[in-house]
């Protein structure tokens, strides 16, 4: 395919784009599958956490008094799903919001360049770009609750496999949309945003694709931690709503009231920190990678 310019200067292929994000999903799973489950089974967790032996069992479940090989290989549940899931959203979202950008800069760059300036409108127009495609997001949403629901709360399946699922539950599947939407909108905001915000004001880079792999990989930490706290509250309530039973749903405004009543304001950050030690890593080096691979593979194609 031919080379499509980007906002960020250098030419871009669509090759480039769709196996630099593709390859970044595919390392990032290998690496970061058990720090996911791990994240995800605090977030899902509505105790109070005293001591270690009940932090093992919120981690491990069944296996919190097992061997550590046991407790390791505990916390790969749902890696087929979490492949499909995580591969095809890297593809959609690292390798998307470019298209999104180069349409925004096509089409209304002036706007963003009167609103708020040079520098600072191309900075907000990758992050809008990354909203945009952060909504679309829920078209995958599917895959995304069957990996959790494996993560956190494998009895929901009941020996059931995959069609057997989709042919019971159908568009219940996609339950909690309206959560996850609002939770990426603002999340890819952040994440593509704080990215940029960084190359332009910190490394005063004009063309973002000249970014060294150094100057991508310290942009990819502000945007990546800037994205897991502005999405965080929705991101717990997106957890919940998802690890629930399938015949035992729960509304997002009465899980909000639930957690408000019995958990308090601080419910809503649950996780936050292992996420930022954990989580972060794991977007920092898929963002990162992609990043990086989409440059260099486009420079090996052109």
């Amino acid at each position: 395919m031919s080379p499509v310019v980007s906002s960020s200067g250098k030419k871009e292929s669509t090759v480039a784009r769709l196996l630099g994000s593709g390859s970044a999903g595919i390392a990032e799973l290998a690496v970061f599958h058990p720090v996911d489950t791990v994240a995800k089974r605090l977030m899902g967790n509505s105790t109070k956490i005293h001591n270690a032996a009940e932090f093992n069992a919120v981690i491990f479940k069944n296996y919190a008094s097992a061997s550590f090989g046991k407790k390791f290989f505990s916390l790969f549940p749902g890696l087929g799903y979490a492949a499909g899931y995580k591969v095809l959203q890297r593809i959609y979202k690292y390798g998307g919001q470019p298209f999104a950008r180069d349409y925004l800069t096509t089409h209304h760059a002036p706007t963003f360049e009167n609103a708020f300036g040079k520098g600072t409108g191309k900075a907000i127009m990758a992050a809008t770009a990354g909203s945009l495609i952060g909504i679309g997001e829920i078209v995958l949403l599917p895959l995304d609750v069957l990996k959790i629901k494996r993560q956190t709360n494998p009895e929901a399946f009941k020996g059931r496999g995959l069609f057997k699922i989709v042919a019971d539950e159908g568009f219940g599947l996609y339950r909690g949309w309206q959560w996850t939407a609002a939770r990426n909108a603002p999340g890819s905001f952040a994440l593509f945003g704080g990215s940029a915000a960084a190359k332009q004001f910190i490394f005063h880079l004009e063309d973002y694709n000249s970014a060294s792999w150094y100057q991508n990989f310290i942009a990819s930490i502000c945007g990546a931690s800037a994205s897991l706290v502005v999405s965080a509250p929705l991101d717990v309530i997106k957890t919940r709503i998802q690890m629930r039973n399938f015949e035992n749903p729960e509304s997002g405004f009465k899980i909000i009231a639930n957690m408000a009543k019995n958990e308090g304001p601080t419910a809503f950050f649950k996780g936050l920190t292992p996420k930022l030690l954990m989580t972060g890593p794991k977007l920092v080096f898929s963002f990162w990678l992609a990043q990086t691979l989409i440059v260099s593979i486009s420079a090996g194609i052109g």
